[in-house]
């Protein structure tokens, strides 16, 4: 099969597409027939060589897919040949075919196009994870989303707009800020020319925030939470280093926490598996009945897969950039 290869650390020119072994299903794994995967942060991470695959993993990035289950290992119930699905992986979704655990794989949602289910599996067992199991996000909280335009944004908005809560919004430019809106947010809130801060304690401070900056946004972060508020952060693209004020955080009874998805092991308390599977119960319906959507911002031949990644480097990226076989 095809599938890309990092040559070396770098920039977007070091994606080639190349051979690579056919993967075969081991005890408890399917093999997906990719119809198509999507570009998300952390493999752009990866191609820079600052987040290395897992042990075990495949070393092709790529953290989610759809296609057609193709092959079913030993001890596999519940799934058949030729099943319409898309898969939350530990790597190897920017390729012909790669082999997943079972308990990782979704069923494609009804009226979902199955190229575009490719954009949904990571973005929804993260939202899903930190805002709604750890977070505990419900009905008349006040949410605050910072980058709401991109996929993990616009999958938040209104995941937070269907369980009943309020959404504010952090975007850069006219037209993020309008697709922010058009999802639910209220306020939408320019990051340029703009203090989250202020805008969210006039509303009385928000109840959970997800946050992809890391260290640039902490203490502001830790400022715009009411009290007994929760911080998720889920990315770092403003420093991995902060001083943190524990002060501020005793007083207000702040939580935080910090938790990636990709390195988690697959069965066990923490495992994807028991993500994979509240999602299936809880999320999937929202989708399927059309409250949660995934915005396409392009469709890219996987084969050019530097041109997404440099797409997405650029900014002012609105939804999921998918490789398309």
């Amino acid at each position: 099969m095809h599938g890309i290869s990092i040559s070396e650390p770098g920039g977007p020119d070091v994606l080639v597409w190349t051979e690579h072994p056919d993967p075969e299903p081991g005890p408890g794994e399917v093999v997906i027939d990719i119809a198509a995967g999507a570009v998300n942060r952390a493999d752009l991470a990866q191609r820079q060589g600052n987040y290395p695959p897992p042990k075990g993993a495949s070393d092709i990035p790529g953290l989610e897919c759809s296609g057609t289950i193709a092959e079913i290992g030993d001890g596999v119930t519940g799934w058949n040949v030729g099943d319409e699905v898309c898969a939350l992986l530990a790597g190897g979704g920017y390729a012909e075919r790669v082999a997943v655990p079972a308990a990782q794989v979704l069923p494609k949602p009804d009226g979902v196009d199955l190229v575009e289910a490719a954009g949904i599996p990571e973005v929804a067992c993260t939202v899903w994870s930190n805002v709604v199991m750890e977070a505990g996000l419900r009905e008349g909280h006040l949410f605050l989303v910072h980058g709401g335009a991109g996929g993990i944004g616009t999958c938040a908005i209104q995941v937070a707009k269907a369980l009943g809560a309020r959404v504010a919004a952090t975007a850069g430019s006219a037209e993020s800020r309008a697709l922010c809106a058009e999802l639910g947010a209220d306020p939408v809130i320019s990051y340029r020319d703009e203090d989250f801060v202020e805008v969210v304690k006039e509303l009385g401070g928000a109840n959970v925030i997800l946050d992809n900056m890391g260290a640039s946004y902490l203490d502001r972060n830790l400022s715009a939470l009411a009290p007994d508020g929760f911080l998720a952060v889920i990315g770092m693209q403003g420093g991995a280093k902060a001083e943190l004020n524990m002060g501020k955080m005793l007083m207000k009874r702040l939580r935080m926490s910090m938790l990636g998805l990709r390195g988690r092991p697959v069965e066990g308390p923490n495992g994807k598996a028991r993500i994979v599977a509240d999602v299936r119960e809880r999320l999937w319906p929202l989708v399927e009945a059309g409250k949660v959507r995934m915005p396409v911002h392009a469709r890219v031949p996987m084969a050019e897969a530097s041109r997404a990644h440099a797409t997405l480097e650029a900014g002012d990226v609105r939804g999921k950039i998918l490789l398309v076989r």
